[in-house]
């Protein structure tokens, strides 16, 4: 179990990863006869090794080439699936440019993207075949559409891969080799990735296979990868495919994949994780859940009890928490050591509690642009209130810093973006003699540690000329239980005119039931009036607006800010 050092220590050895083909080809070597793979399909569990894997890849890709796509653009749109995976790392090895898309968009928004990429094929799933069928008429340029999970589709004339990796084994029998020759191309485009940003449309980013590598080895170097994984977040997320699939991928790791938000806590107790990597609201909702179950037991007292003895032992070098809170561990699993957390930044009396108990929750950031981690915790070395070190070989600095030195983040590495696809003055914008421009504020203390303090984006100007971060005051509501979400605006109540803050609130009415209370509404005004007394004149949140539904999300589960609160 890992326990918090007070200084850094050596990076840990990685393998090379000198492209994806190394990548697929080494780990069949390496780990032959382990899982890659676990999950679940037609009621029935199955498994994927390492060994087969690259078989799988190898057949898939050869069809690729017979079909006439190899060099194509591709798109994979759908539910996580095995197929998902095997389609992505496939067309990741051949020449082609693989454009991943959130299933959830809009059908206008994916023909779109389809048509900006210039995709001339396309794999999916049934659960988007409606989508499919509704577009597939205004898309010419889409000539090959191949289904990934069965051939029940109501799309016509479809292939699928079923049938392709039958086909591609028998050219490979037959001497075709024209998959197996691929030389990589590292520096060229690889990936398009379409932002699924909280504001603005979503733009084309270009990331390289050097890039990908880039970040499959320096995350590796900062983290402790362990023995399994249960896999929860969208693949078509540059997150999860490169740091949730490629990077466990090359370690060894086996993958779970969940099949859906209902199957997570079963799945716990199925495949007994390792770790896992979540969003924010991932960790918030399990917090939550957790403290509600002990405050329902009437356990509170105990529990708090238990975690002031637990962090006595730990001073003295004695460490009880999994068999003192064996409980909480059973309920993932009981093999659970650390989740990593993306994103967003965490809360720091959330990962304060998870290590009380004996599960390390390592926050990091990262963006698209950046393939895309820039930094990280590491299981040994973390400050809570941070997203970690830089990878190393990357330059993360502040820029122009005021005189908190605070100011934007900007980096320069092998992991920033070749720009956005076919959008040069958008690119100029952001990486700027080298550097990229993230957005995001923040600043980085003497240990290196970065810290985010907000979105550029985001800044409110008070017509008093005060600037203000909404994510910091939104960080300090949701210490108020009975709230579950919140986004704080410029107030623009007639008697404020921009001159104070506001709040719309979406409260956590599943906690007000557990508590008794009636009136969440109330609760929750008193609980911001108390706020209220502690902060200065111009952080006095002067205006409440209550929803009655959760706020838009992103597929990260990020609050898109592009709503107009409206005063009661």
């Amino acid at each position: 179990m890992y326990k918090n050092r007070k200084k850094n220590y050596p990076y840990y050895e990685v393998r090379p990863c000198d492209s994806i083909r190394m990548l697929v080809d080494s780990s069949a070597n390496l780990f032959a006869d382990k899982d890659a793979f676990r999950y679940r399909k037609d009621g029935s569990d199955r498994s994927v090794k390492y060994s087969e894997f690259k078989i799988q890849v190898d057949c898939l890709g050869t069809a690729l080439y017979s079909l006439g796509i190899g060099k194509s653009h591709i798109s994979v749109i759908g539910d996580n699936c095995y197929p998902w995976v095997l389609s992505y790392v496939t067309c990741l090895i051949s020449e082609a440019v693989v454009t991943p898309i959130d299933k959830e968009l809009s059908t206008e928004e994916i023909a779109n993207i389809l048509v900006h990429s210039e995709c001339e094929a396309i794999f999916f799933t049934n659960s988007v075949s409606k989508k499919i069928e509704e577009i597939k008429s205004s898309l010419d340029c889409i000539k090959t559409f191949i289904l990934m999970d069965g051939v029940a589709s109501s799309v016509g004339d479809v292939k699928n891969v079923d049938e392709l990796l039958q086909h591609g084994q028998r050219l490979l029998e037959e001497g075709d080799t024209r998959f197996m020759d691929v030389v990589p191309d590292m520096y060229g485009l690889k990936q398009l990735v379409y932002t699924s940003g909280t504001t603005g449309k979503s733009k084309g980013v270009m990331l390289s296979q050097d890039t990908l590598c880039f970040n499959v080895v320096k995350s590796q170097e900062l983290m402790n990868i362990t023995e399994r994984a249960l896999s929860v977040l969208p693949y078509n997320h540059c997150y999860e495919a490169t740091c949730g699939l490629l990077t466990m991928l090359h370690h060894g790791m086996t993958i779970c994949i969940n099949e859906s938000l209902r199957t997570i806590l079963p799945n716990f107790k199925k495949y007994k994780p390792t770790e896992m990597q979540i969003v924010p609201l991932y960790a918030e909702n399990f917090y939550r859940r957790i403290k509600a179950t002990i405050e329902d037991k009437g356990l509170t007292k105990k529990f708090e009890k238990g975690i002031k003895i637990s962090n006595l032992l730990l001073k003295i070098g004695i460490d009880k928490r999994r068999s003192m809170f064996k409980d909480i561990h059973e309920t993932f699993g009981g093999e659970l050591v650390s989740f990593i957390c993306g994103g967003a930044p965490l809360k720091s009396h959330i990962t304060e509690f998870f290590e009380s108990i004996g599960i390390v929750m390592i926050n990091g950031y990262g963006i698209t642009e950046c393939g895309p981690l820039i930094s990280i915790n590491r299981p040994e070395y973390y400050n809570f209130a941070s997203v970690g070190l830089p990878l190393k070989d990357t330059i993360v600095k502040i820029y122009e810093p005021n005189e908190d030195g605070e100011g934007e983040i900007i980096v320069k590495g092998r992991n920033v973006m070749l720009g956005y696809y076919k959008n040069p003055e958008a690119t100029k914008a952001v990486i700027i003699d080298g550097f990229f421009h993230t957005g995001d504020v923040g600043k980085i203390d003497k240990d290196g540690f970065v810290y985010i303090t907000g979105r550029k984006k985001n800044l409110i100007v008070l017509k008093n000329g005060k600037n203000i971060y909404p994510e910091e005051i939104e960080e300090q509501l949701m210490d108020i239980p009975f709230i579950s979400e919140v986004v704080v605006f410029s107030a623009k109540a007639a008697d404020l005119n921009g001159k104070a803050l506001g709040a719309e609130i979406y409260p956590s009415y599943e906690y007000a039931s557990s508590q008794g209370v009636e009136n969440v509404e109330d609760e929750i005004k008193k609980a911001i009036g108390e706020f209220n007394k502690k902060q200065p004149p111009y952080r006095v949140i002067k205006q409440l607006v209550f929803r009655d539904t959760e706020f838009e999300k992103t597929t990260t589960k990020k609050i898109k800010r592009t709503y107009d609160a409206k005063a009661e």
